[in-house]
């Protein structure tokens, strides 16, 4: 059966272009939150977090539990003859495995990995982890701070995302006619009663409202990050003038790639990123700490894989409350709350994959890639902190990651060269991460494949503009909205929840393939 939502972008009626519920929730939640930070900013934040506070402390474990168990589970299913199966009704890829791959490693943790990869690692290297006892700031600390970063950006992050949820989205969608939507996720669970009425709304609304909390940061880190880095290398006035130009120009570059297509302006754009990427990383390998970068890596992975369980399963009991808080179950939330619509997005460019091809490809090459990328930035991040070239101790106390990112760009072959192309290659990665946010919000809203063209700029230009209004009343509230992406995390757990055993149903899988 193959699906009856595979529309073009051109016959809708006004119907089609929202759902009158999740729109009114989202953007409601939107307005609140602008609304309530104008009257009472200090309150609005320290609600938030608190209810981010007591969400770690509750849930960390479970959250850690679900990442565990998507992670094995899946590279379980990768083993199995029924992962044969192709994805969509295609026998062959709608687009080519380089293009594919691009787009997967521009979308999924592009924003947030290029933002933490040159400053984590660093911050690691200078304050111990829990999980080991090395002496900070030692040649013993360097392979276990990458471990750490490798922990936080690795395997489970990725299976979280694009592995299970894919699956079984992909199955109830091409194969049983069903909407791209959060609420087809939980058809197995409850047949028909969740795809009409209001449960079905308030479930894709939470879940746009996660994607809304989780990008809305990126983007308006971004334009921090920036008019610091213009500031610092063009003596360009860093102020609230710079960060709405940068934003602004953010806007139409996102919102343009959305509005064209997967098959346009979203691949062209993720190209282009993977090409530049390959260049700065070839750069860094090349005339950087070449030896110093290729040891690391190995120990590090060594030490990932030797502590993967230790780390992956440290609790507030065994690790101190505010480390936990801040960074594991941070992101493993923010990924829980990404996993929706991230699948949606993953499914939707995969048809004509094998759910083994998916799965390797999400789980462990996107992951290899990010720790290479983390090695690269970071490993030479702390190579330059060793030597003494820099000192990023206070800022990374400080949890100033854009003078992070440029301090070591800055360290690396190049000088300003570099830390001015590192600049544009996190614009284009959130750019990447905002063209397809976009799209899959837009793809939420109708239910179909390709969604109308005016509903994807729309949400598009949404996020752009609360990042800045954040931006007039201060960066600090584009963090306050960021961590409610981890509250948001517990409903959107429980939609994700019942894909561990969904998604080993071997008939499932079969009829995946069958047109």
């Amino acid at each position: 059966m193959k699906s009856n939502n595979l529309k073009s972008g051109g016959d809708y009626s006004i119907a089609q272009l929202g759902d009158p519920v999740v729109l009114t929730l989202s953007v409601g939640f939107v307005l609140l939150f602008v609304g309530f930070s104008l009257f009472d900013l200090k309150g609005v934040a320290e609600l938030i977090g608190n209810g981010f506070a007591w969400t770690a402390k509750v849930f960390g474990t479970y959250f850690q539990m679900l990442l565990l168990a998507t992670f094995f589970i899946a590279i379980g299913l990768a083993c199995t003859p029924a992962a044969k199966a192709k994805i969509g009704n295609l026998d062959k890829p709608e687009m080519s495995t380089f293009r594919w791959m691009s787009i997967i490693l521009c979308t999924l943790l592009a924003g947030g990995g290029v933002f933490f990869a040159a400053g984590e690692p660093v911050y690691h290297f200078v304050v111990t982890p829990p999980a080991f006892s090395s002496e900070p700031g030692t040649a013993e600390a360097v392979s276990n701070a990458m471990a750490q970063s490798f922990m936080h950006w690795g395997f489970l992050a990725w299976a979280v995302l694009g592995t299970l949820t894919a699956i079984v989205l992909a199955h109830a969608h091409y194969v049983q006619g069903k909407p791209l939507q959060p609420r087809t996720l939980l058809y197995p669970v409850f047949g028909e009663r969740i795809m009409s009425g209001w449960l079905g709304s308030v479930v894709d609304a939470c879940c746009v409202i996660a994607i809304v909390a989780g990008t809305v940061g990126p983007i308006g880190f971004l334009a921090t990050q920036m008019s610091f880095g213009l500031s610092e290398l063009f003596g360009i006035t860093d102020g609230l003038a710079t960060q709405m130009a940068i934003l602004v120009g953010l806007a139409v570059i996102y919102v343009t790639s959305a509005v064209s297509g997967i098959h346009r302006g979203i691949q062209f754009l993720s190209r282009l990123n993977v090409f530049l990427a390959l260049a700065v990383a070839a750069i860094i390998f090349v005339f950087g700490p070449t030896l110093f970068l290729t040891n690391t890596y190995f120990q590090s992975m060594g030490q990932y894989v030797s502590s993967f369980m230790e780390m992956a399963t440290m609790t507030a009991d065994t690790a101190p409350g505010w480390w936990m808080q801040w960074w594991t179950v941070f992101f493993f939330a923010w990924f829980i709350g990404y996993a929706p619509l991230m699948a949606i997005f993953v499914a939707r460019i995969s048809r004509g994959r094998s759910i083994r091809e998916m799965i390797l490809a999400v789980a462990i090459m996107a992951p290899i890639a990010t720790t290479i990328w983390f090695t690269l930035l970071g490993g030479s991040g702390i190579y330059y902190q060793m030597t003494g070239e820099i000192d990023l101790a206070e800022a990374l106390n400080n949890f100033r990651f854009d003078v992070a990112t440029l301090t070591v760009a800055q360290a690396l072959p190049g000088g300003g060269f570099m830390a001015l192309a590192i600049l544009v290659l996190t614009t284009i990665f959130v750019a990447t991460t905002g063209d397809s946010m976009s799209y899959s919000i837009a793809v939420v809203s109708s239910g179909h494949d390709e969604p109308n063209t005016f509903v994807r700029a729309f949400w598009g230009l949404a996020m752009a503009v609360t990042a800045g209004v954040l931006l007039y009343m201060g960066s600090g509230q584009i963090g306050v909205l960021q961590q409610f992406i981890v509250i948001t995390a517990i409903p959107v757990s429980l939609i994700i929840l019942p894909h561990c055993g969904l998604a080993l149903k071997p008939p499932m899988l079969w009829h995946v393939s069958r047109t």
